[in-house]
């Protein structure tokens, strides 16, 4: 089974879910900020013009409103077959 999330606050709720739910794995649950992630994924790609398959690490803190915070302090970026910090890369 896959769980989705997405009613705020959705990563709270995900969380209280897969809790709740022990058997399920925890890869299986998902929320509404995993499409603020993949957007996140997808500025920092274009900007330096790889995938988004390229880009790991994003964080995304917060729930699906205004005062979400996305962090690529730990992103890593694949360029030309080397990895490298976002703030580096860019």
């Amino acid at each position: 089974v896959k769980v989705v999330v997405v009613g705020n606050p959705a990563n709270t709720n995900c969380l209280i879910a897969s809790k709740s739910a022990p058997s399920i794995p925890k890869e299986n649950f998902s929320c509404l900020t995993r499409l603020d992630h993949n957007r996140a994924k997808s500025q920092i790609a274009l900007k330096l013009g790889v995938t988004a398959n390229d880009v790991k690490n994003v964080i995304i803190w917060g729930n699906h409103s205004s005062t979400q915070y996305p962090d690529v302090n730990h992103a890593k970026v694949n360029v030309k077959g080397k990895e490298f910090g976002v703030y580096d890369a860019i």
